[in-house]
């Protein structure tokens, strides 16, 4: 027999006193930890415990008794279902400083070297419809939120459209409008692809079986007003798949002005080697940043705040101080957009992005911008960065590293060292292991500048940007 789960404690009368990592609120209850989602400092709830540890506990909030004075009603109707942006009912200050915190708390407790006072986060100009793409899944089967389920109606229409529920990956909510979306086609689109596929009876994807024609759709938009659209097929249906695209140009006309699609027969839902057809236009859009235009493909790294990604790269290249006679490595550059970016005021520029299809849209966009001083290399970090390479490529004056959120290897880590560029520019979408790594290069590298950068309103992820800077410079 099995044994029986003991059930968790209900509490009354839980006093949230601040804002936690992943987005959570905090309280303490008899010196033990709980973390809460969805809370604000100054509640007063009823919480019943999920997860109980030794050191700490998780719960949820079953009846609100006081509201925070500080709490803003968020405008989102799936708030507190979807996981995709926590913080809605947070005020934006708050948020730009919470993020600040989690900025110093990681300098202070993981990589515990001297670092100058973290600067106040710089916030996002738009703070609603500022996303240039989204993912939305379809799904057969929808999931029934606690009210629903509390209603007593019988749902025998489930198919939808949405995002996966956190921490279920066959678990789909049916979305109507998301106000992170660029305000433009984004919610239009998907819901008349929903409601198209329902009224041609198309099968929608069943995520544990496999199966089903209607998978995924990508849209993206950019500040030049072209927009991308990639359909996902699950089931290699010419006869369907022709009926959905021409069904979506149709409707939408040259509003879609990159207009793909994808059969996708393997498990997961990455489309990184997965063949992407073009329906009908370019398969690209173009992002413009200072009169430079950059080409971004289905496949392309590109930040998803257009508007903050120019304040991120203006910040990095003001903390390189480049005078025009550097030799600039740019490591992890995706598309080159960093490095067509700092390019004017360099010497020369080298990339380097382990994804080859990124590495051909950087130099075609150094190529249509004029730039003739930047190089790309394609090749996983560790392989490519070696001693010999930097011998026969030259020592950089400058380093401008924007890893993914694992951080660097150590191996790349250890070439910095041996290589020691004057200055270091490190971009970091996660600044723990950010502070990870700055604590290998306080070996030799002095922290004079820390600048956090806010991409993702309403959510607990925060850019941060640092300069380090050699303290022996080889004379």
């Amino acid at each position: 027999m099995a044994k029986r789960k003991k059930e968790l404690p209900v509490i009354a009368g839980v006093k949230i006193t601040d804002v936690a990592a992943e987005g959570n609120a905090l309280a303490r209850v008899d010196d033990m930890v709980v973390f809460i989602p969805f809370g604000a400092p100054g509640d007063v709830a009823t919480v019943r415990l999920t997860k109980k540890k030794k050191t700490y506990a998780e719960g949820r909030i079953e009846e609100l008794s006081e509201p925070s004075a500080i709490r803003v009603t968020p405008p989102c109707e799936h708030f507190g279902v979807c996981g995709g942006c926590r913080w809605q009912h947070l005020p934006y200050s708050l948020q730009l400083e919470c993020k600040r915190r989690q900025v110093v708390d990681a300098l202070d407790r993981i990589a515990k070297i001297p670092h100058p006072e973290v600067m106040p986060a710089l916030g996002s100009e738009k703070i609603w419809d500022y996303r240039n793409k989204m993912e939305y899944t379809f799904s057969a089967k929808s999931w029934l939120t606690a009210e629903q389920l509390a209603s007593g109606q019988e749902f025998n229409e489930r198919r939808a459209a949405g995002f996966h529920i956190p921490g279920a990956f066959d678990k789909v909510l049916d979305i109507n409008r998301c106000h992170l979306q660029d305000a433009g086609i984004g919610n239009e689109l998907r819901n008349f692809v929903r409601e198209f596929g329902k009224s041609e009876n198309l099968s929608f994807y069943d995520l544990r079986a496999n199966s089903g024609l209607l998978r995924t759709l990508m849209i993206r938009t950019a500040s030049t007003g072209q927009v991308m659209a990639v359909m996902c097929f699950g089931e290699d249906d010419p006869a369907g798949i022709s009926k959905v695209m021409n069904a979506i140009a149709d409707r939408f006309g040259d509003r879609i002005t990159s207009l793909l699609y994808v059969v996708n027969l393997k498990v997961n839902d990455t489309i990184s080697d997965q063949n992407v057809i073009t329906f009908r236009g370019t398969p690209f859009i173009e992002e413009a940043m200072e009169g430079l235009r950059f080409r971004v493909g289905p496949k392309s790294f590109y930040q998803t705040n257009s508007l903050q990604a120019h304040r991120l790269y203006s910040v990095a290249r003001d903390m390189a101080a480049l005078t025009g006679g550097e030799l600039v490595y740019d490591l992890y550059t995706g598309t080159g957009t960093i490095a067509n970016f700092v390019a004017s005021k360099a010497s020369h520029v080298i990339g380097i992005e382990y994804v080859e299809e990124a590495i051909a849209d950087a130099k075609v966009n150094s190529e249509i911008n004029g730039i003739a001083n930047t190089e790309f290399h394609a090749g996983d970090m560790k392989d490519i960065l070696t001693d010999e390479f930097i011998a026969a490529h030259g020592r950089p004056d400058v380093m401008i590293v924007d890893p993914p959120r694992a951080g660097m290897h150590q191996s790349v880590v250890d070439v910095i060292l041996n290589a020691e560029p004057g200055r270091i520019v490190y971009v970091s979408c996660n600044p723990a292991t950010q502070a990870r790594d700055l604590e290998l290069l306080h070996a030799k590298y002095d922290i004079d500048s820390v600048q956090p950068v806010d991409m993702f309103p309403h959510t607990a992820h925060v850019e941060n940007v640092v300069r380090l800077t050699l303290r022996n410079p080889q004379a």
